[in-house]
């Protein structure tokens, strides 16, 4: 099987003898948990799936990296997760919107094979109300037709796959990809952009920093209107750098793509990492002051089940 890495020749992957020193030296030397709140709890609006209906574009999240939004006349879903466990640690919001409350969907792409971008009950209950065409990275499909959903779509970075009124693109991320212990990095990972006559979205699923990812990401694609860019599971940083963005590094990713919005995403649902739940945009709000960005007009940090409508530029 191929053995994929990121544009740079690097692999993002972290071994055993590194996650040992996080779970446990780092808890023994006094360095993990961080207190949050405690009385924190994640925004979330009810939401019974009537506002996922309406024919104009609209962008709902669900929790995590899964929203759904609605481009070009189709509805298509990102990274769609319900699950209310992942591994041990429960979900701390319910999805914003259940599997049997959404539309039939049109186009459902799906990131990486991690556990908490890429769940099969969840594309299941998906396909039995479609069925949807699956976008998937290279080396991806197998998981899905062997779970019995059909019309799968494989892409290599840079390629495209049309259907239902839009174009949708795989593009590079700075990450890895393990499904078993046994096929490290043998199925590629990426973002997905979606093009139609609404406008553009990106999805970058999990990603570390990568100036040379998003800006090969802002020549091919100079405009883009809503960025979906991951904001959590950052700390500690020793680890998690060559994986996954912090919130600054977030917000510098969408200066690199020149993309109208920033949505953010991938907090506030798993207490993945060691970060507080509710850091994450407080620190995303804080750099926007910093630079001098309108937080109020470009920073959409949306409820769990909020559903916003999509402007045109």
């Amino acid at each position: 099987m191929p053995q994929y890495r990121n544009p740079d020749g690097t692999s993002g992957e972290r071994g055993l003898r590194h996650i040992l020193r996080w779970q446990v030296l780092d808890r023994f030397a006094g360095y993990r948990p961080r207190a949050g709140d405690p009385s924190y709890v994640t925004p979330r609006r009810d939401n019974d799936g009537t506002a996922l209906h309406a024919r104009h574009p609209h962008l709902t999240w669900i929790g995590h990296a899964s929203l759904v939004a609605r481009l070009g006349g189709a509805l298509v879903a990102t990274d769609p997760v319900f699950a209310g466990w992942m591994g041990p640690r429960r979900r701390l919001a319910p999805p914003g919107v259940r599997p049997e409350h959404l539309p039939p969907l049109d186009v459902v792409t799906v990131s990486h094979a991690h556990f908490d971008h890429m769940d099969v009950p969840s594309l299941r209950a998906l396909g039995r109300r479609g069925p949807p065409r699956f976008v998937v990275p290279r080396d991806n499909g197998d998981l899905l037709r062997s779970a019995g959903l059909e019309h799968v779509v494989e892409l290599g970075w840079w390629e495209s796959f049309e259907h239902a009124g839009v174009r949708v693109t795989c593009v590079p991320a700075q990450h890895w990809s393990m499904r078993t212990p046994w096929d490290r990095n043998t199925r590629l990972w990426g973002g997905f952009v979606v093009e139609s006559d609404d406008g553009v979205a990106y999805h970058a699923g999990d990603t570390a920093m990568s100036e040379e990812v998003f800006a090969s990401i802002a020549a091919r694609f100079p405009r883009i209107d809503w960025a979906m860019l991951p904001i959590g599971a950052y700390e500690p940083r020793w680890f998690m750098k060559p994986q996954h963005m912090c919130p600054e590094e977030a917000g510098r990713a969408w200066e690199i793509l020149g993309a109208r919005t920033l949505v953010a995403m991938h907090w506030g649902t798993f207490r993945l990492t060691d970060e507080p739940t509710e850091e994450p945009p407080e620190r995303l709000r804080a750099w926007f002051a910093a630079r001098g960005h309108d937080a109020a007009k470009l920073l959409w940090v949306l409820d769990v089940g909020e559903t916003r409508r999509l402007a045109a530029r």
